[in-house]
């Protein structure tokens, strides 16, 4: 069924076409074309299944310890700890598949928003079908607001003006005209006035046409670049690279410890599968799981903290990579620019001008210059800078007046630059005419003086990036039209400037990337002039311009020279910002690239970290990004950059704690087998004490505040290693500090005759203690006891009421200290448990001073 939307296209096609009326193709030879050339549309690159995530996450080695150990405890017939250790790992499991999936799912979904549909002709009649359907040689049907389905050819257009910034990076809307003869073979590129191509994925601003489909899916321009994607890699962040690589050497050590545990239990003592669960209880106190935890929860919630400023992260770990970035990559239009046209400065023949500012009274010398330019535009505009006009006129009191009844119209041709309206207010007549300088110039007749008095304004509003129109006014003698414009006696009423405002939050934005140590750098196809006009407003240090023509001259090496003073590039074409950030890879830089065209794509996946916008991104861009911004809100990224710095502190908390914890719970575990006594802890207990680590390293350290001075100091150094030797040292040393203490506990109260399960209840306990203390003293990188436990963090509350919540359960349900092969204990016991906890505190935070140069990050 048609729409009456779709009844005012076909009036227009039937007005734009003389004869015969185009039919199209047919529905049979449409179906054939599709099955032959696939749908118009890209392939989705990188897309990951629920059982794809969840593979990922089974194949963690805990997991598999933790399954090894519920095997053991059924095959000894303890249903209750088999359960226990199998519902550890199912939790572990659901919350990381869920996290995951919930992201995928919202690409997805902002990608069929995107997805555009179309009119075609097919058998003489007007049909709207998705866009994925349009083949090659449909006449699609093209109104102001319609988005280009397909890459094709004018065969009829009027007043026909398509928004390609997309593609191009240029703000501004550009004219299209009806091929007047058999087109090249070769179809011409995105850009510029006057061309008889349409392509896919712009948007008609103004007028409406008639266009047969050329090249559909992966043969158009957009797709071109959508396959480009296919051939690069992404960054494998160097984070997860270092962690696997530090679980890895840990879980062979573990597995060769827990094997030769195996071995000796079972030949010294007997039964070998109370063998094998010493062995998997070694194996997990050994095996420092959380690392993997820790980066998923750790990037996962700080993806939930930005995700409430408006920013979508396709792929968490690139939060940290973010935070370690050190050149900031960023598209001009629709990133740091609003993506519309605004007055930003208007001019009189008497030279006075004025800058145009929100909030600032117009003098009435420029209102009525301004309510001209306004009456020269369309009454119900499409065209931007039309709408730009008709604002500033809205926005001054004093001009809400009526203008009359619109008597006659003059439109815009090749020949003639220039449009102009006549109107009649209550009889009197007046024409108000606007278009390009010179084509004004001409309409006024103006003596040499006045011409050059103007072209020096134009030049001058040029050079700051601002679009000029020149604005005239002529009094008709009767309503005898003339045939042109040309038959009316115009006078100068002045010139308006228009420009793509800079977003509010960019300079502060930029300002802090600059403090934190990152370099900013413009990269876009718009002139240099505006482009340089608009660096300097967003406060992008000075430095050189570099064209794509000038780019396109030099070599590699030559490449990496300019790269270190130029902080503008201008007139890029996609493959030059490809280049480009390959370049800046090459130089050792870590590179963010920010965008939201199909042009910004292949970059975007190129880049350490890809930020595509999420209002007016593409679907191309955002898949080809790590993040999305989905307000456009370039402030958002200093945030990003804040969080990035924050979690990447933190993860090296959580980090210098897991190594120090897992030391006292391997010795207590490995002493009990070198020195002959007792088991202290089996599966069951190593797991309950994960449970307790685990929330730690997940929520207390991500909730912990910033350093000070975060976004002052510089990028952490590309090559600087997660687990440096003096973290690793200082860990190690915490780790052993607490085990002396453990162990001296443990032989004097063996020594004493204390009860095997007493005894086993009083370790476990102290060791909680010790954790506790441990998880105080690596909450800051400083040395201050009052931080380590006055410092607000919610997240420890809970966890700590967790603890107690827990202790009192099992000291106080004789069913919980049966299955845990608990005693009861005295109240002088849970003292010096305590006791041991506080102690460890002060003696190590008394340390901090001497290894906190060691400890500190150097970025720090």
């Amino acid at each position: 069924m048609v729409t009456s939307g779709e009844n005012v296209a076909d009036q227009a096609c039937a007005a734009m076409i003389d004869a015969p009326r185009p039919t199209g193709i047919s529905a049979d030879d449409a179906r054939r074309q599709l099955a032959k050339d696939g749908p118009n549309e890209l392939p989705r690159i990188g897309q990951r299944s629920v059982w794809r995530i969840a593979l990922e996450v089974v194949r963690e080695p805990m997991l598999a310890l933790l399954l090894l150990g519920g095997i053991a405890y059924l095959l000894l017939g303890d249903l209750a700890e088999a359960l226990i250790l199998l519902g550890f790992a199912s939790f572990s499991i659901i919350v990381t598949v869920v996290q995951e999936t919930r992201t995928e799912t919202v690409l997805e979904a902002l990608r069929d928003l995107s997805a555009p549909r179309a009119l075609v002709i097919r058998d003489g009649e007007h049909v709207r079908i998705a866009g994925r359907e349009v083949v090659f040689d449909d006449l699609l049907v093209l109104e102001q607001g319609v988005r280009v389905a397909a890459d094709a050819l004018l065969i009829a257009a009027t007043e026909l003006e398509a928004d390609e910034s997309l593609l191009t990076g240029e703000s501004l809307p550009v004219g299209k005209i009806a091929a007047v003869a058999q087109p090249a073979k070769d179809i011409a590129r995105p850009g510029g006035d006057g061309s008889p191509y349409v392509f896919s994925g712009s948007l008609i601003s103004r007028g409406s046409g008639i266009a047969r489909v050329v090249a559909t899916g992966p043969r158009s321009e957009i797709g071109k670049i959508g396959q480009s994607l296919a051939t690069l890699d992404t960054e494998a962040p160097r984070l997860r690279r270092e962690t696997m690589r530090i679980v890895r050497w840990c879980t062979i050590g573990g597995g060769a410890v827990a094997l030769l545990v195996v071995l000796l239990y079972g030949l010294l003592r007997g039964g070998w599968i109370e063998a094998v669960l010493a062995g998997i209880a070694i194996g997990m106190s050994m095996l420092p799981e959380e690392f993997p935890v820790v980066l998923t929860v750790f990037l996962a919630m700080g993806a939930w903290r930005i995700g409430k400023a408006g920013v979508l992260t396709r792929r968490a770990a690139a939060i940290e990579t973010l935070g370690s970035a050190t050149v900031l990559c960023t598209d001009k239009t629709g990133t740091l620019t609003e993506n519309r046209m605004s007055l930003n400065e208007v001019w009189l023949p008497s030279g006075e001008a004025f800058q145009m500012a929100a909030g600032k009274p117009v003098p009435d010398a420029f209102q009525a210059l301004i309510q001209t330019a306004a009456q020269a535009s369309a009454p119900e505009p499409t065209d931007p800078m039309d709408i730009a006009l008709h604002a500033a006129r809205a926005a001054i009191p004093a001009l809400a007046a009526p203008q009359g009844i619109l008597a006659h119209a003059y439109g815009l041709h090749p020949d003639l630059l220039a449009m102009s309206n006549v109107w009649d207010n209550g009889g009197a007549l007046r024409v108000a005419a606007k278009g390009a300088p010179e084509a004004i110039a001409g309409l006024c007749r103006l003596e040499p003086a006045a011409q050059d008095r103007m072209s020096a304004a134009v030049d001058a509003m040029a050079l700051r990036g601002i679009r000029v129109l020149a604005v005239a006014t002529a009094v008709p003698v009767d309503r005898n039209w003339p045939k042109t414009q040309a038959g009316y006696a115009f006078e100068l009423a002045g010139l308006v400037g228009l420009a793509d405002p800079l977003r509010a939050s960019v300079p502060a934005a930029v300002a802090e990337c600059r403090s934190a140590g990152i370099r900013v750098v413009m990269i876009t196809g718009d002139y240099a002039a505006t482009a340089r006009s608009i660096a300097t407003q967003a406060g992008i240090a000075e430095g050189a311009v570099l064209t794509g023509a000038d780019l396109g001259a030099l070599d590699d090496g030559q490449l990496a020279e300019h790269l270190k003073t130029v902080t503008v590039f201008a007139r890029i074409m996609p493959e030059q910002k490809l280049r480009i950030v390959q370049a800046f890879k090459a130089d050792g830089e870590v590179v963010a690239m920010t965008g939201d065209g199909v042009n910004d794509a292949p970059s975007l996946k190129a880049a350490h970290i890809g930020i595509a916008m999420g209002k007016r991104g593409t679907d191309v861009a955002r898949e080809a990004s790590a993040m999305v911004l989905i307000d456009d809100d370039f402030g958002s990224i200093v945030q990003s950059v804040r969080l990035g710095r924050r979690i990447y502190d933190n993860i090296r908390k959580a980090m210098a704690f897991i190594f120090a914890v897992h030391v006292p719970i391997a010795g207590l575990s490995l002493v009990p087998l070198l020195f002959g006594l007792p088991i202290l802890f089996g599966p069951i207990h190593i797991a309950l004490l994960e449970m307790v680590i685990d929330p730690v390293c997940a929520l207390v350290f991500e909730a912990e505040r910033d350093e000070r001075n975060i976004m002052q100091r510089h990028p952490r150094n590309p090559s600087e290693a997660l687990f440096s030797l003096p973290m690793i040292a200082w860990s190690v040393f915490q780790g052993l500090f607490a085990f002396v203490l453990l162990a001296v506990l443990l032989f004097i109260k063996t020594r004493s005759g204390m009860p095997e399960m007493e005894l086993r209840a009083l370790m476990f306990f102290a060791l909680i203690a010790e954790i506790v203390a441990l998880i105080l003293i690596n909450r800051s990188f400083s040395a201050s006891l009052t931080i380590a436990v006055v410092r607000r963090n919610t997240a420890l509350r809970y966890v700590l009421a967790a603890i107690a919540a827990v202790t009192a359960l099992i000291l106080l349900v004789p069913q919980a200290q049966e299955l845990l092969k608990f005693g009861s204990m005295a109240w002088a016991d849970l003292l010096l448990a305590l006791g041991l906890g506080l102690g460890l505190l002060v003696v190590l935070e008394g340390c901090k001073p001497v290894v906190r140069k060691l400890f500190t990050p150097k970025s720090v």
